[in-house]
C-alpha cells in the first residue's frame, strides 16, 4: 500500500507537468498506452494470465475506472492537488451510501456518524456558497463517484483473481476505449515530454499492481490508514513544486474524509466478507 501511495503521488505530479502541454484527456491515453507497454513483458511471459471467465467483472471495473481516470486527470490538471485528493478520498463514503440507498443495506449509528463526518469534510473542501465550485473540483466529485464503483469491482475480482491480472486487464480494456474520447483534443507531445509520459505509464502500472496486491493480501481496514502517506506526499508536491497554498480548511476536510473512510473500513472488518465494501481510492 505504501508503494501504491508513492506511485500514485508521483503519477499526479507527472499528470500536472504533462498537462501543461497536452490536454488532460490526451494524457489519459498516454497513461493507458504506456502502462500497457510496461505490462507487455508480463503478458508475454504469462500468456494464460488474462483469463476470460471473469471478463464481465473486468469490464465493469474498466468502465468505471476509465470514467474515474478521465475525471481525475482533468481535476489534477486544473485544481489544487490537496483539494482533489481530499475529495477523491470520499469514494468509500459514496460506496457505503450507495449500498444503503440502492441495495437496502442497513447501517447503525457508528457508520452513520462516520458518513456525516466524512461528508462534512467534503463540504469543508468544496465550501459551497463561499465560492463557485471550479470545473476541476466538480470533476473530482465525479471521479470519487466512479472510483466508488471501481473499488467494489477491484475487491470482488481480487478475492479470486491474480492481482496482476486485475491490474493488466484495466490497461488492456481502457487503452483502446480512451482514444475516441481524447481525439477531439488531440495533439502530439514534443520530444522533451516523452520521458514524462514513459514515467507516467510506469507510475500508473506500479500503482495499480501494488494496490491490487494490497487488496489481495489484506482487508481494507488494514491498508487504508497508510493512505495518509499519499495525502502528505501530494500536499507537499502541490506546495513545493506548483506553489499551491497550504489551505488549512482543505487539510482539515481531507483528514475528516480519510478518517471517516478508515472508520468505516474498521467497521466493515466485523461484517461477513461477502458484504464488505472496498477500500481506498485508486487512480
Amino acid at each position: 500500500m505504501i508503494v501504491a501511495c508513492v506511485a500514485f503521488a508521483t503519477l499526479w505530479v507527472l499528470i500536472r507537468l504533462s498537462a501543461a502541454e497536452l490536454h488532460p484527456f490526451v494524457v489519459v491515453v498516454w497513461r493507458n498506452l504506456m502502462g500497457l507497454a510496461w505490462f507487455a513483458p508480463l503478458l508475454l511471459a504469462a500468456p494464460g494470465l488474462l483469463r476470460r471467465d471473469r471478463l464481465a467483472g473486468h469490464l465493469k471495473r474498466a468502465a468505471s475506472g476509465l470514467v474515474a481516470t478521465f475525471a481525475t486527470f482533468y481535476a489534477v490538471a486544473t485544481a489544487p492537488l490537496a483539494a482533489v485528493l481530499a475529495i477523491n478520498y470520499s469514494a468509500p463514503l459514496f460506496a457505503t451510501l450507495g449500498a444503503v440507498l440502492f441495495l437496502g443495506e442497513r447501517i447503525r449509528i457508528y457508520r452513520t456518524l462516520a458518513l456525516v463526518a466524512g461528508f462534512a469534510g467534503v463540504l469543508l473542501v468544496l465550501r459551497p456558497g463561499a465560492t463557485a465550485p471550479s470545473p476541476g473540483l466538480l470533476a473530482a466529485v465525479v471521479s470519487a463517484l466512479a472510483t466508488a464503483v471501481s473499488l467494489v469491482a477491484i475487491k470482488a475480482l481480487t478475492d479470486t483473481d491474480d492481482p496482476r491480472a486485475v491490474a493488466a486487464w484495466s490497461f488492456v480494456l481502457t487503452a483502446p476505449a480512451s482514444i475516441p474520447v481524447a481525439l477531439p483534443f488531440w495533439s502530439w507531445p514534443s520530444p522533451g515530454l516523452w520521458p514524462l509520459l514513459v514515467g507516467l505509464g510506469a507510475a500508473a502500472a506500479a500503482g495499480q499492481l501494488a494496490l491490487a496486491r494490497a487488496f489481495a493480501l489484506a482487508d481494507a481496514s488494514a491498508v487504508m490508514p497508510y493512505d495518509f502517506v499519499r495525502f502528505g506526499l501530494v500536499t507537499l508536491a502541490g506546495i513545493l513544486l506548483f506553489g499551491e497554498r497550504a489551505d488549512l480548511l482543505t487539510l482539515l476536510g481531507g483528514t475528516l474524509i480519510l478518517g471517516s473512510a478508515i472508520a468505516i473500513a474498521l467497521r466493515e472488518r466485523r461484517r461477513p466478507t461477502s458484504t464488505r465494501a472496498a477500500g481506498p481510492p485508486a487512480t
